[in-house]
């Protein structure tokens, strides 16, 4: 490989590091913007939210669809990616544990308003659900099984059944003033704890 090669590639890493940054952006304002007005608000309220043109987004995502099955993904993989840094930054495992719960509700709570398009027949949405469970449910059995070793839960615990009790905890997030999903869920994780 030539100097002329090598100076070529360490100028096209920033720029991915840009657009995969920029990409990201978008991402986090998709999810944004779904949560506040569903997932058929307009793509300009999406690309103010982003700070960019909507050009910049049908640039990136040429269908609604594509933007939907992308903002799911990227939040599994943030969720996916919290594990490690949780366990090394929090006091104990069970202290990750309850991090990476709060991180799985903020999910779910997007998930809702994506909920109606992806029970849709759009066959392009039918692997998420897969997708979610083959990326996540592993996460959390190794959030529990940390904790479990570490003598702060009982070893009992089953990661499915655990993230199916969340979900439908915050299935009536939203609905009524006084239902406090996140509370709720922490009771939840709080009855995990070894009983001396």
């Amino acid at each position: 490989m030539g100097d002329d090669e090598r100076d070529e590639g360490r100028a096209d890493r920033p720029k991915r590091a840009d657009a995969r940054r920029n990409k990201e952006t978008l991402l986090d304002a998709a999810a944004t913007v779904f949560v506040r007005s569903g997932v058929e608000a307009p793509i300009r309220d999406i690309a103010a939210e982003a700070g960019v043109g909507t050009a910049t987004i049908y640039r990136h995502f040429p269908a609604r669809a594509d933007l939907i099955v992308a903002v799911y993904r990227h939040q599994v993989e943030e969720l996916a990616e919290a594990e490690p840094e949780l366990l090394a930054s929090s006091a104990t495992p069970y202290a990750a544990l309850e991090k990476w719960i709060d991180l799985f509700v903020d999910f779910v709570v997007t998930k809702q308003g994506l909920a109606s398009v992806l029970q849709s027949d759009d066959p392009c949405f039918d692997p998420l659900h897969s997708y979610f469970v083959d990326r996540l449910v592993p996460v959390c059995a190794r959030l529990l099984g940390a904790a479990a070793d570490s003598g702060e839960i009982r070893s009992d615990q089953d990661a499915y059944e655990l993230m199916r009790g969340v979900g439908g905890l915050c299935a009536g997030a939203g609905e009524h003033l006084r239902y406090d999903a996140r509370r709720l869920v922490r009771l939840l994780v709080a009855g995990l704890r070894r009983t001396q």
